[in-house]
């Protein structure tokens, strides 16, 4: 017996009915890519950091010359030259030579440590130094973070803080990233008026409209609403296949039922393919599922709370599945009782 819910189910019979990552790529400035989708795997081009430097201030030396270092014999070294964060070199220290390091400075390859500055007692150009240090000691080398051509960000991924830091590190301007996809929204039922109209008795107030807009700029798309449906069945289905010729998927919210048919059932079947009618859950009648043309259609209750919930379970899946965001399903939140 599956222990999988009726709502995950229907959740993966809808998104299976969808193509993945159907959404073209486009390349984007990094200072626009917050929260897009990264299109494919993006390698870096060069190491992270590029080139070994050192994590502390103190004092670049030949390692081996400090293996019987201790209080009882100390050995001494002169001070041969200063590195700054920002030199593009660092001399490379000869036997009883020492070079002084910064914090980030670019340090010199070989069999050298950083002794730090607390652990040397300085007099003039000279320090001396009175235990050992293992080999390579607080220097950070090259590619440690970010080896060249590594996978630094994986396909399907949503860029954040973190991710774009790391592509600016390596010098990027640009990514390519799946296009927003375009999201027609429609309200539907005859009772329901713009939400700037004067009330009037037997009338509700579309404030899906504007909270389902924003759900789906929230998920990643470009919503378009495209008005209020009266429950009339063929002008809908002219007015939804018109919305298929340009958009990449449909949200209705509202009309389920009219008159004893199942309008919206019927309303995908007629442009399209009817995945999910409905689901077996708490308020899950509501929930009517297809697709057109690998496009989805997502249609959740005219109850605001429902239509939310209804969105945030099938329409950001949706969106997910044709960007190619890799995300979990979405799971329930219901209201409360």
């Amino acid at each position: 017996m599956s222990d999988t819910s009726p709502l995950t189910e229907a959740q993966q019979r809808f998104v299976s009915a969808l193509p993945r990552r159907s959404m073209p790529a486009e390349t984007c400035r990094l200072e626009d890519a917050l929260g897009r989708i990264l299109y494919a795997d993006l390698a870096a081009p060069e190491d992270l950091p590029p080139y070994p430097r050192a994590i502390v201030e103190g004092f670049l030396v030949n390692t081996g010359e400090t293996a019987q270092a201790d209080e009882n014999a100390p050995v001494q070294f002169e001070i041969i030259a200063r590195v700054a964060p920002g030199d593009a070199r660092c001399p490379a220290p000869g036997p009883g030579q020492a070079v002084q390091v910064a914090t980030g400075s670019i340090v010199a390859q070989g069999p050298y440590s950083i002794v730090r500055m607390w652990e040397a007692e300085v007099s003039g150009d000279r320090i001396t130094v009175k235990r050992p240090f293992p080999p390579r000691f607080f220097i950070e080398e090259q590619g440690c973070d970010v080896a060249r051509d590594s996978v630094v960000v994986e396909a399907g991924k949503r860029l954040g803080p973190a991710e774009l830091g790391t592509i600016a590190a390596l010098g990027l301007a640009e990514v390519q990233v799946a296009r927003r996809p375009r999201v027609t929204l429609f309200s539907s039922g005859n009772e329901v008026i713009p939400h700037t109209d004067p009330m009037r008795p037997g009338a509700i107030r579309d404030c899906n409209a504007i909270m389902l807009a924003a759900a789906i700029s929230e998920a990643g798309a470009i919503p378009r609403f495209a008005g209020i449906m009266e429950d009339d069945f063929e002008h809908f289905a002219a007015a939804v296949r018109q919305a298929l010729e340009e958009a990449d998927m449909i949200v209705i919210s509202g009309g389920t039922a009219v008159n004893g048919r199942d309008f919206i059932s019927d309303l995908l079947r007629e442009v399209g393919e009817l995945v999910v009618d409905g689901v077996p859950m708490r308020s899950g009648r509501p929930l009517i599922m297809g697709a057109a043309g690998g496009k989805p259609m997502v249609c959740v209750a005219g109850h605001p709370p429902e239509a939310l919930r209804g969105f945030r379970l099938f329409g950001v899946a949706a969106i997910d599945r044709i960007t190619g965001h890799e995300a979990p399903l979405p799971q329930d939140t219901p209201p409360p009782a």
